[in-house]
């Protein structure tokens, strides 16, 4: 076996970056920038108003001054301001030239063109200079980064109407195992429902990828085996679910065989998902078919993989520290995911940890993590967590 950061490290290293393609904004969110986007414009592109008020000369106040005009959104005062003389102004209209500062209106008292200024107004009040938000040439977004709506709205803001972001992976899923049928579907008294597959694309799909449904393969090597050479033909990621542990029904290992792939590694230490197996060529990642240690090990390992190869900056999930809420007996020479509440920073692992209890990880929105051979912990005592 090895341990769950060596793991990690190795599928992270063997994922191959995707080529690029470029998509109009609007369809651009979720998606991962592949190259720096830099502005090609300032922002803003003059000096403009913050406020509704009054253009002025702070030297001129606090007046009387005269109004001579008015500068609106998308419509410029045309003149210099002279002195003693003030521009009616509009939030987000250009600040006439020779003009320093914007008197507020609640602060203005105006009787037909004459203006007088009711409080202090000091230079550069409510203006917003030339290019405070971004100059042309900044870069606006990094590549490696998973555009979010925010992102969307600065690379508009500088000019851009497309982006240029990697292409989705594709995933395959192969389920196995006599006894699972479809969600939906009648079982036999001996059969079981295979909800791991379409929990699985929905957990790929949000990391940028797109799913495929292999179906279930019954338990034949042979079978597994034509199955998994077409899913490696049709998508970048090969993703089996169950018969990758060690008992007489767990082919997916020796039917790989058949097909010439061997395992870059085979076991790692964490629990759930022990039997957990990784091929680098072609990317086969077997996953155990328990629902529950499947969809830990697609946090820690999958999808992991699937952001690295979109050129994701920081693929790993995010470890986060907490307070303990109530105590736990010591680990065992695995690292453990327990399923757990978050409750501001307590964080609150559930009783009943057997990995066959989705309830138990449905009702969870975290992962506690603990150390290999870790002691017993007090509740109160600082702990780590990955949000799920």
């Amino acid at each position: 076996m090895i341990d769950v950061d060596e793991a990690q490290a190795r599928l992270i290293a063997a994922a191959p970056h995707l080529p690029s393609e470029t998509v109009p904004l609007a369809e651009a969110a979720g998606r991962v920038v592949t190259a720096d986007v830099v502005s090609m414009r300032t922002q803003p592109p003059f000096a403009s108003s913050a406020m509704d008020g009054y253009a002025v000369r702070t030297a001129d106040m606090p007046g009387p001054v005269r109004v001579v005009g008015e500068s609106a959104a998308g419509r410029r005062y045309p003149h210099p301001l002279g002195h003693g003389e003030a521009v009616r102004i509009f939030t987000g209209a250009p600040v006439p030239d020779g003009a320093d500062a914007i008197l507020i209106q609640e602060d203005a008292a105006r009787d037909g063109d004459a203006l007088t200024a009711t409080d202090t107004v000091k230079p550069n009040d409510h203006i917003r200079a030339l290019g405070l938000d971004f100059a042309a040439g900044d870069t606006l977004v990094a590549a490696g980064t998973v555009l979010a709506p925010r992102h969307i709205a600065l690379a508009g803001a500088g000019g851009h109407a497309e982006l240029t972001v990697a292409r989705r992976p594709r995933v395959a899923f192969l389920a196995t195992g006599d006894e699972l049928v479809p969600p939906g579907s009648p079982t036999g008294p001996d059969q079981i429902v295979a909800s791991i597959t379409p929990a699985l694309a929905a957990t790929v799909r949000a990391a940028g990828a797109d799913p495929i449904d292999l179906g279930i393969a019954p338990d034949d090597r042979a079978e597994i085996a034509r199955r998994c050479a077409a899913g490696i033909a049709e998508a970048d990621i090969l993703v089996t679910l169950g018969g990758a542990s060690v008992g007489d029904h767990d082919l997916v290992k020796p039917a790989l065989s058949d097909l010439g792939i061997e395992p870059d590694f085979w076991k790692v230490a964490v629990r759930p998902g022990k039997p957990l197996m990784f091929s680098s060529r072609p990317l086969v990642l077997g996953l155990p078919g328990n629902p529950v240690s499947g969809a830990v090990c697609a946090v820690l390992f999958l999808v992991p993989l699937v952001k690295a190869m979109q050129g994701v900056t920081a693929p790993l999930p995010e470890v986060r520290e907490g307070i303990l809420g109530r105590d736990l007996p010591a680990n065992g020479p695995r690292r453990d995911h327990m399923r757990a509440v978050r409750s501001g920073s307590t964080i609150t692992p559930a009783s009943r940890q057997d990995s066959s209890m989705l309830a138990v990880l449905a009702a969870s929105d975290v992962l506690l993590v603990r150390q290999p051979h870790e002691g017993p912990v007090p509740a109160g005592s600082p702990c780590r967590y990955i949000a799920l």
